[in-house]
């Protein structure tokens, strides 16, 4: 059995539904190949968007077409037995009494074929993830990073035109949340189909998508490839997961950005009329008394969360303004850095970035 091989159309979306008072319009393109991350907040649409995908929520209007080939209008729908997708949770969902090839076979068999080829085909797909040997290993015999693998592995062997991942590492510890994202680039490099990943994790919509599209409260904010979206976020929750201090401000002739919330940036490159600015969490000195030098931002802040990030800190700060600085662990020992604490923030006015709402 060879792998699918979707027509040029790939994926084709309009996803419009209510789920209560809650309304979602979601557009959603893509190439086949390409793989599409969509991010955003707890209860913005992430998960509602894929479950329409897959056939589990109806839609009110819009339509999905994959391949060429009609899923949903609003009216006419197909069932989901009958969409071509493979799917992927964050609980790999193994059968526990099944060994890892029976596992994979489980959705060729389900789909009529014959239980030789299905196992030829799970072979095939254990190796693609690199578990060849581990053919007749069961659940509780493989590793959490194993067992995703795995379910990659049967999601894939049903020659999917459209492949649904809905945070596949979320349950894996760190390292190998690492090791297994290398392994699922690898695979979803080698697939022909479309696939859509919802993720909470930055570091896994950067490495594993070509595409970004950020949903909240329902709607889509922003879209980009990683690239653009790191270059101008153009939302807070996309700032902050793109790890830059962002603000919706008016930028004037002379360098002085006027944020929504009342703070005051100096910049040396003005845009002029509604604007994003951007600062840099690493562009952010902390200092114990009022900073002299050629810092042309300075504010007394008040720290409102200290988080340790392998040899930084990320320290959250209140007041004038909002700001996030990225210091040394040996800057909040020299600095005694504790919430609640008063310290004054400098950024230099090179540093401080606007472009056009």
């Amino acid at each position: 059995m060879t792998a699918a091989q979707p027509d040029g159309e790939g994926l084709d979306a309009r996803i419009r539904l209510s789920r209560g008072p809650f309304q979602l319009d979601v557009p959603l393109t893509a190439r086949p190949g390409q793989v599409v991350g969509v991010l955003g907040p707890n209860g913005g649409g992430k998960t509602t968007s894929i479950l329409a995908l897959a056939g589990v929520l109806p839609l009110a209007e819009g339509h999905i077409r994959v391949g060429g080939h009609l899923w949903d209008d609003g009216r006419r729908r197909l069932a989901p037995e009958q969409r071509a997708v493979g799917l992927m949770l964050a609980d790999s969902l193994l059968f526990p009494h099944l060994r890892a090839l029976d596992n994979i076979a489980y959705g060729p068999r389900s789909r009529g074929v014959d239980r030789r080829r299905a196992r030829d085909r799970a072979h095939e797909e254990l190796a693609r993830v690199g578990l060849a040997d581990r053919a007749a290993a069961r659940s509780t015999e493989l590793s959490s990073g194993q067992q995703a693998r795995v379910a990659l592995a049967r999601a894939l062997a049903t020659d999917p035109a459209l492949l649904l991942l809905d945070e596949p590492l979320s349950a894996l510890d760190p390292d190998t949340r690492a090791r297994t994202r290398s392994d699922l680039a690898a695979r979803l490099t080698a697939y022909g189909g479309v696939t859509v990943l919802v993720t909470h994790d930055p570091l896994d919509a950067l490495t594993l998508a070509d595409h970004l599209v950020f949903v909240e409260d329902g709607r889509v904010t922003q879209t980009g490839s990683p690239t653009e979206v790191l270059r101008e976020p153009r939302s807070p929750y996309v700032g902050t997961v793109v790890g830059l201090n962002l603000y919706a401000a008016q930028g004037d002739s002379h360098g002085h950005v006027h944020t929504t919330d009342g703070g005051v940036l100096v910049t040396t490159a003005p845009t002029e009329g509604p604007v994003w600015a951007t600062i840099a969490p690493s562009a952010v000195s902390l200092h114990r008394h009022e900073p002299e030098g050629s810092a042309r931002n300075t504010w007394p802040l008040r720290i409102a969360s200290v988080t340790m990030q392998g040899q930084s800190a990320r320290v959250g700060l209140v007041g004038a303004l909002t700001l996030t600085a990225e210091v040394t662990l040996e800057s909040v020992t020299a600095l005694g850095l504790q919430v609640d604490q008063q310290v004054w923030a400098a950024v230099k006015a090179t540093e401080v970035r606007t472009y056009p709402r």
